[in-house]
């Protein structure tokens, strides 16, 4: 990507697209060719980046659309630990329906959830053990 403008400028569209929580968007242009795992310059893929600004239907559609929803990013965080840090329920339950591993990454989803004493969200995690 580096060097080209149109480019660069194309890829932050999409993510853009992806904080928006724009799925319809998003999802034309992922059938259309950009991968489901584009990642940017500090490692977050499309999918980090809806999870963590709490968008639960572009999470599922980039999961369905091949998405890894256990992908660290540069500083080894998962999309499920960062639905975690930012408390949003639906989205951790939409990444754990598409397998998301609550104790990849570091902090892992879990340990997040532990250390802001979210039970909830650790009830989750318990339940998917077994």
């Amino acid at each position: 990507m580096d060097g080209d403008p149109e480019l660069e400028e194309f890829a932050t569209r999409m993510f853009d697209l992806a904080r928006a929580g724009d799925t319809e968007a998003l999802r034309s242009y992922v059938e259309a060719g950009v991968p489901a795992n584009l990642t940017n310059g500090k490692g977050d893929t499309l999918l980090m980046l809806a999870a963590y600004y709490g968008h639960a239907e572009t999470v599922r559609m980039l999961v369905t659309r091949g998405a890894d929803p256990n992908r660290v990013n540069d500083r080894g965080q998962t999309p499920l630990a960062g639905a975690v840090f930012k408390k949003e329920s639906a989205v951790v339950r939409a990444l754990m329906e598409a397998g998301a591993d609550p104790d990849a990454g570091q902090p892992s989803a879990r340990d997040t959830a532990l250390m802001f004493a979210n039970d909830e969200f650790i009830q989750w995690f318990s339940q998917s053990d077994s």
